[in-house]
């Protein structure tokens, strides 16, 4: 489905972060967090979801009832990508591996590096390699204190 999605919120001059699909019995949820330069508004959403919801519409790649809800990443951003992991270096960021990876499956620390493979988190225990493939989701941490005197 984001193969489907992608070109069409880039075409409009977003970047699809992330898109999740909850399969139900009742009604099912696709959700895609989206993101600009500029900022994520109200209007954004809007503009995307009538379009991301014509192709659906037309391309009908779920079988089932499904809500449809776009938004922005939020202050707590996932980071999907190398290229996000390199936007956000210097910053604050949890990450969970899909297995664990000396001992533990869940790292918390400060971006310090990243390439097309791994990303490196400074953590209490040091400098960590996290290889792109083992990771099952990564998020920003929010610093509500950033800016403040």
């Amino acid at each position: 489905m984001q193969d489907l999605l992608e070109p069409v919120i880039t075409d409009l001059g977003y970047e699809l972060v992330l898109l999740e699909f909850a399969p139900s019995t009742g009604h099912a949820m696709l959700r895609l967090f989206i993101d600009s330069p500029e900022g994520i508004t109200l209007d954004d959403c809007t503009i995307v979801s009538r379009e991301v919801a014509g192709v659906m519409d037309v391309e009908d790649p779920v079988s089932t009832p499904y809500q449809l809800e776009v938004s922005s990443p939020g202050v707590d951003r996932p980071l999907t990508r190398p290229e996000h992991f390199e936007r956000f270096a210097g910053e604050q960021a949890r990450v969970q591996l899909l297995a664990p990876l000396n001992g533990r499956k869940r790292y918390s620390g400060t971006i310090a590096g990243s390439s097309d493979e791994a990303v490196i988190l400074t953590t209490e225990l040091g400098d960590v390699e996290l290889p792109y493939s083992t990771i099952e989701r990564a998020r920003l941490i929010p610093d509500f204190d950033k800016g403040k005197p």
